[in-house]
């Protein structure tokens, strides 16, 4: 028969063990987790593109520089698609 002295030693190391897996759980459990889900960015559709392409136009007008409806196409995908 166990005495009461050595219980009460058995049950701080039962508790000392629980406590240890306890955060050994959790810190897997962390690594395990999936993160939230990235969102994948859609590509522009070409009436976006047409509307930037639009606005690229009449800003390069106002400054009264010279292009190409081309180029304002081009440029307008670019800064769409980042």
């Amino acid at each position: 028969m166990a005495t009461p002295k050595a219980n009460s030693q058995e049950k701080k190391e039962t508790k000392a063990k629980s406590a240890r897996k306890g955060k050994q759980s959790s810190a897997s459990a962390k690594a395990v987790r999936p993160g939230r889900p990235t969102t994948l960015k859609r590509a522009p559709g070409e009436n976006e593109i047409r509307a930037k392409a639009q606005e690229i136009y009449n800003d390069r007008l106002s400054r009264k520089e010279h292009g190409t409806a081309e180029s304002d196409w081009l440029k307008a995908e670019s800064l769409l698609k980042g």
